[in-house]
């Protein structure tokens, strides 16, 4: 059920790691895909700012 806001990824994860979200999404009654999601947005800062660096010559 993909959308237009949404894109496929691959992703390698701990076996243990992926059975425990996996679990924890039923837990939650929501997918997969929904938990990641909700953690990444817990995780990540509301704003990120990449800055140009320009390294001078001596």
């Amino acid at each position: 059920m993909a959308t237009n806001d949404t894109q496929r990824v691959t992703l390698f994860l701990n076996k243990a790691i992926l059975k425990h979200a996996k679990a924890e999404a039923i837990f939650e009654e929501m997918t997969l895909t929904a938990l990641v999601e909700k953690a990444l947005l817990q995780y990540l800062p509301k704003e990120t700012i990449i800055k140009k660096v320009t390294i001078l010559d001596e």
